[in-house]
């Protein structure tokens, strides 16, 4: 019998996440530091508006872009938070969270052999989309010493002939690094000068702890190169919800909502109403949970410091990625010992790219009290590691 299955999707690799999980379900009184999901419930108002439209019925399909009055709120949100400015109707798609468009943009902006520029450690989905799309990912190994920030430099000793696709990841996950203004200015002269299109993944825009996040649309000339994409699960602490949506030029959303009309017709009704709430009413939310976040950021930092665990301080997102090459283990030995013989889960750095090795990705999206107990495993672990050598 012919092999049913396509060479292409059985070469990309599993989630280097599951492989810990895994062994996580299958052992007692562990501690897991490793999920990228709030803790937080997601607040009342906004589940009580996902109930009432159930109980109205509100169970049908809406149209494959999404609510019109969902579509107008987040144009609202993203103009009174970030200066982008979008139509409701022709530049924004709602879809089944960031990933899906994350996917659309690759497929409808990819022809064989294009390349994608992609900056590692990353969130996983970036070079599997890009296969599955046909286009040819180039990882761009971001440094330590630049706090895992792209530099203008960077990014032109990869450009080719084929670049035609530049992912930003930021804030960014696993590393929590961001980009200055002046940052993405020094990026923004390239793209313009390369004529390159930019996936901005802007998730975790509100989990910022050092000033306003800066959406790269806002740059000028870089709105019509540039689809942006974001979503409720980070932000309003809506991951299950499945929420998201894309942003960008006219063109480009209308071939993303047709692909979007044939392979999933429309992201749930429920949590579209839900969502109009959130954007509506949820910044005290998104105030609140950051504020807890960012206390949670400067504890962890502290713990490192004190038992001599070197780690650059992110200003992003709700990871830490501190470094353990001092160590003399690899991110999987150190992440497979921690685990097994202190009961504490975190994700070996490899997991988001090759260059990720020598770090881990440990999240404080837990409480406080997890975050101790857990600590407390990681200082006993650190002093074994060193009464060995």
């Amino acid at each position: 019998m012919r092999d049913p299955l396509t060479k292409k999707v059985v070469d990309i690799a599993p989630s280097g996440i599951r492989k810990f999980f895994d062994i996580v379900s299958e052992m007692d009184n562990v501690i897991s530091l490793g999920v990228g999901e709030p803790d937080f419930d997601t607040p009342w108002h906004i589940r009580d508006e996902g109930i009432y439209s159930l109980e109205k019925g509100r169970t049908f399909y809406t149209s494959n872009a999404g609510l019109k009055e969902l579509r107008e709120e987040i144009c609202k949100y993203l103009k009174r938070r970030f200066a982008l400015d979008y139509d409701p109707i022709t530049e924004t798609l709602i879809t089944v969270g960031g990933s899906e468009a994350i996917d659309l943009a690759m497929r409808v902006m990819l022809d064989p052999g294009d390349e994608v520029l992609i900056p590692e450690p990353c969130y996983v989905s970036y070079v599997p989309c890009c296969i599955l799309a046909g286009g040819k990912p180039h990882v761009i190994e971001l440094q330590a010493k630049n706090e895992f920030r792209l530099t203008k430099e960077e990014l032109l000793e990869h450009i080719t002939e084929k670049t035609k696709i530049l992912v930003l990841p930021f804030p960014n996950n696993p590393t929590g690094a961001i980009m200055s203004r002046e940052d993405l200015k020094a990026i923004a002269e390239v793209v313009e000068e390369k004529d390159l299109f930019v996936l901005s993944d802007e998730i975790y825009a509100e989990l910022t702890y050092g000033g306003n996040h800066v959406s790269f649309a806002s740059l000028p000339g870089m709105r019509k190169r540039t689809i942006t994409i974001n979503g409720f699960s980070k932000s309003h602490a809506m991951t299950g919800w499945r929420l998201g949506y894309a942003c960008g030029p006219a063109p480009i959303i209308k071939q993303m909502t047709k692909v979007h009309q044939f392979a999933i017709m429309c992201a749930p009704t429920n949590s579209q109403y839900a969502a109009v709430e959130a954007l509506r009413n949820g910044d005290v939310d998104v105030e609140e949970m950051r504020q807890a976040y960012n206390g949670r950021r400067r504890y962890l930092l502290h713990a490192f410091e004190e038992m001599g665990l070197p780690c650059f301080e992110p200003k992003g997102a709700f990871y830490v990625f501190p470094s353990i090459q001092k160590f003399g283990l690899s991110s999987d030995e150190f992440a497979e010992r921690l685990l097994r013989e202190e009961r504490l889960a975190v994700v070996p750095g490899t997991a988001f790219g090759e260059c990720g090795e020598g770090f881990l990705r440990i999240s404080y999206a837990y409480s406080l009290e997890d975050l101790k107990k857990a600590l407390e495993r990681l200082k006993h672990f650190i002093r074994k590691l060193e009464a060995e050598k």
